[in-house]
């Protein structure tokens, strides 16, 4: 068996991203920016107000001042301002030409044609104008390579004057499961079968970084297997889930290798999920995950999606580790890794977190309960009520303030 880190490090090693390809701005959502991206268009393309108001000379800032237009964002004023003069102005339109400043509405009185200071004015040259370039200027450099774009960005981009974007290619996966006792989610099960839940749960898991396409289940015949393996040769990553343990019906392994596969690795120092498998098959990434569904969510965390995310272009991978307190006591852990369902609540003194009590690694239910893995090294110490522990969090937007 090898470690967690060190299986981590054997997959992502000499891992480079997919080819980039052109998507529109609209699909480049959590997409991974491939080139530098530089701004087509100088943003904004000329001196706006931000105010509602009146623009206006600086050195003529006591007023009173005749006003002779009016400027709309869209349809700027033609005229210039003079000496003594003032436009109407609204936010975003453009500065006339002469006027140097804005004055708010709320320090003004108006009557007719004619303005005079109620207030105190603007506070300096330049009081309420964004000038041009503010935000950036054409050719400049807005975003590196390696940016996951967020919300944020894809409106930056648009700003910028792009209409699609370069990003590496999302990787292909294949979810292939394997075993006699499975039927379908909704099929009526037979008095010696249960429910494929594995698949649509690590679709769910993956589908944020790659396209996934679940293959469905396969029987534990080698020759069903062999030609499942051929039909997703088009996946850049194959996930078979089940048979990689060492049982008379675990067939993935033997099966792959008569078909020229080789392995790095197949045993992990990990619970849940000790048998996890890692190869090629041809220039094909072939991840082999228990069965048990506990184990292969964690073992999907913890290998799959590390990869699928660096495939994508991602320069960091591997799931973030925080820090807590623990809610109750842990006895001192063995020769495997564990990574153990837990509840995870922040406050304002940091991280508290308590294990949920029952562990078996088929149990969804505890593991749709939990927020976070608890993760315990190989040989840790015991912990007492309130000791350091490390953990991993499953969802972000299950915090608890």
């Amino acid at each position: 068996m090898i470690s967690v880190e060190a299986a981590q490090a054997n997959l992502l090693d000499g891992v480079v991203p997919l080819a980039a390809e052109s998507v529109a701005l609209a699909a480049a959502a959590g997409r991974i920016l491939a080139e530098p991206l530089a701004a087509l268009r100088t943003q904004p393309p000329f001196a706006a107000s931000a105010m509602d108001g009146y623009s206006i000379r600086w050195t003529d800032r006591a007023g009173p001042w005749r006003i002779i237009g009016t400027a709309f964002a869209g349809a700027g004023f033609d005229g210039s301002v003079g000496a003594g003069e003032a436009a109407r102005i609204l936010t975003g339109a453009p500065v006339p030409t002469g006027a140097d400043t804005v004055i708010v509405q709320e320090d003004v009185a108006r009557d007719g044609d004619n303005l005079r200071l109620t207030g105190e004015g603007p506070p300096r040259q330049g009081a309420h104008i964004r000038r041009a370039g503010l935000d950036f200027s054409g050719g400049e450099a807005l975003l590196a390579p390696g940016t996951r774009l967020l919300a944020p960005h894809i409106g930056l981009i648009a700003a910028a004057g792009h209409a699609a974007v370069r990003v590496h290619r999302r990787p292909r996966v294949a979810l292939l499961a394997t075993g006699d006792e499975l039927v379908l989610p909704g099929a009526v099960t037979g008095p010696d079968q249960i429910v494929s839940s594995n698949g649509v749960m690590l679709a769910a898991l993956l589908g944020d970084c790659a396209d996934v396409h679940d293959a469905g289940i396969v029987r534990d015949s080698p020759g069903a297997l062999r030609a499942a393996v051929e039909a997703c040769a088009d996946a850049d990553v194959l996930v078979t889930i089940g048979g990689a343990s060492v049982g008379d019906h675990d067939l993935v392994k033997p099966v792959l290798e008569s078909m020229g596969a080789r392995f790095d690795f197949w045993k992990v120092a990990m619970r849940p999920g000790k048998p996890v498998m890692r190869g090629w098959l041809g220039s094909q990434n072939v991840i082999g995950l228990p069965g048990n569904p506990v184990s292969a969510f964690v073992t999907a965390l913890l290998f799959v999606k590390p990869l699928l995310q660096r495939l994508g272009g991602a320069a960091v991978a591997l799931p973030m580790l925080h820090q807590a307190r623990l809610n109750g006591t842990l006895p001192a852990n063995g020769s495997r890794q564990d990574y153990m369902r837990a509840v995870a609540v922040r406050d304002s003194g940091g991280w508290r977190i308590t294990t949920l009590p029952t562990q078996d690694s088929s149990m969804l239910r505890t593991l749709a309960s939990a927020n976070a893995l608890l993760v315990r090294e190989i040989d840790a110490p015991a912990v007492g009520d309130g000791g350091p522990v490390s953990f991993l969090l499953l969802d972000s937007l299950r915090d608890v303030a």
